[in-house]
């Protein structure tokens, strides 16, 4: 049990009713309060919170977070209002588990692109130098060896310290996660103190939950603003938000590039599917990873490595032992032809990917790309995905991703307005996934490749509501085995 003052500090409230009481949990979600519960209501994209009280209070609550007061007020119950309670449930949060993220290190990444890739290696690279490491992911949260799903890219306020408290009861040092631009405006990190930010890129994505692309950096942004003075902010001076983000923001700025002056600067030397020679604040490296989109998530590894106080020479060398995320240009070779399964969802990211390819393979390899758009997402870049899919490959199958609530070949039907005559004369649309990805591989010749876009690490799909297994990996192992075999 916890005292309601010590786990409210620091919140800007009015009170009514009861200035003690004894708070057993913390709950948002009304289904899950229990006796002695504090229950925060907020107000969501579907559901406002504040309709709940009365059940809440009828459950055990003991108090009440909310942003307006119910009409009739229970005398044994604490409400306390406030302007957020979004931002509300963080800070509480926060207290209510001991404000971990103040006693370890704790190092976030928001962006476009890059993210995932980023925050994993760097969970790689620390515990491969001997450091307790947790990680926050949209592929997992891991705590040392132990998995946690992720549901989210960034968790909600009380399952984000519920998981930092128990990376702090193990004796981690450091934790690397992803900041999401939902979770900045939905004040999922407030709270949290971070010892360093590091900003990739934005490109076109997440306009059907931000509307502007305006809207979208200020989310980004957000997040810089909040950074404490002490912390480091990490950002990519290549991108033309890079110094934007970082204009506020109350940490020690540092930059790094591929193309101009920077704190930390990298060039690539050569490239092929094995990896990329790199010269990286001026030595050379040899790393396992393909691509200019690597090299910045690879150039922002080793600038946090140092940044964090790992020696520059042993930055280096843990760098080179790397290899890539799953799902993240994942290399697959049977037969003579060689599949890439990739998590490119955005226009960028596939640009990024298709870009890469063709600047390693040669004029004989044909490049075969299988891609869809997710459902009830944004539409708009549905078909500039596909324009630049059928501009940078031989062949094109446009498929179905995570069509969610849609209809699928609706989804198909917007990816198709995005390709004129000749485009369309080198394009096929297969509904079902699976039978698009067998049909690459029978179509594939010695020596092709086929890239396999916008799923990756996803080990479901999402058709009305039910996530039944789909594994891009595992498709393609199948039908490159058993076809190239015949």
């Amino acid at each position: 049990m916890k005292e309601l003052t010590d786990i409210t500090k620091g919140l800007t409230a009015t009170t009514y009713g009861p200035v003690t009481q004894q708070i057993a949990t913390v709950e948002f979600d009304s289904r899950r309060v229990a006796p002695g519960c504090l229950f925060v209501a907020q107000r969501g994209t579907r559901t406002d919170g504040h309709a709940y009280i009365d059940r809440a209070i009828s459950q055990g609550a003991v108090a009440v977070v909310c942003e307006e007061l119910p009409s009739d007020l229970n005398p044994k119950v604490t409400y306390l209002r406030v302007d957020d309670s979004s931002r509300a449930l963080g800070l509480i949060a926060s207290n209510y588990y001991g404000n971990p993220s103040a006693r370890l290190r704790l190092v976030g990444i928001t962006g476009t692109n890059g993210k995932t890739t980023t925050v994993t290696l760097l969970h790689r690279l620390f515990r491969m130098a001997g450091y307790h490491a947790g990680l926050l992911s949209t592929i997992v949260n891991r705590i040392d060896d132990s998995e946690v799903p992720a549901t989210h890219t960034t968790p909600d306020a009380l399952e984000l310290n519920r998981l930092l408290a128990m990376m702090v009861e193990a004796g981690y040092k450091y934790c690397f996660m992803e900041v999401s631009s939902h979770s900045v405006v939905q004040e999922r990190i407030a709270g949290l103190t971070f010892f360093g930010g590091i900003f990739s890129n934005i490109t076109h994505d997440h306009l059907d939950f931000h509307k502007t692309m305006a809207a979208y950096i200020a989310a980004k942004k957000g997040f810089f603003d909040q950074l404490p003075k002490g912390a480091f902010a990490l950002t990519n001076a290549d991108d033309r938000n890079g110094l934007v983000m970082v204009q506020n923001t109350a940490a020690t700025v540092s930059t790094y590039s591929l193309q101009r002056v920077a704190d930390f600067r990298c060039k690539v030397i050569e490239e092929n599917f094995s990896g990329m020679l790199l010269e990286l604040d001026g030595s050379e490296v040899w790393c396992r990873l393909v691509g200019r989109f690597n090299a910045y998530n690879l150039t922002a590894i080793y600038a946090t490595a140092v940044l964090c106080g790992i020696e520059r020479t042993e930055a280096l060398t843990l760098l080179s032992r790397l290899e890539a995320a799953e799902g993240r240009f994942q290399l697959i070779e049977s037969g003579g032809v060689t599949a890439i399964v990739d998590y490119a969802h955005t226009p960028d990211a596939l640009q990024n990917v298709i870009q890469t390819i063709n600047a390693i393979r040669r004029d004989s390899q044909r490049l075969i790309t299988v891609v869809g758009c997710g459902g009830d997402r944004d539409r708009t870049k549905r078909p500039e995905m596909a324009q630049i899919a059928a501009r940078g490959s031989d062949h094109l199958i446009l498929t179905s991703d995570n069509p969610r609530s849609e209809n699928p070949d609706d989804i198909l039907d917007d990816m198709e307005r995005g390709l004129d005559p000749d485009a369309l004369c080198k394009t096929v649309r297969i509904t079902d996934r699976r039978q698009a990805i067998r049909t690459a591989c029978m179509i594939a010749r010695e020596g092709d490749i086929i890239l396999v876009a916008g799923k990756g690490h996803e080990k479901y799909q999402d058709v009305n509501g039910v996530k039944s297994h789909f594994d891009d990996c595992e498709e393609v192992n199948l039908y490159i085995n058993n076809v190239k075999k015949k």
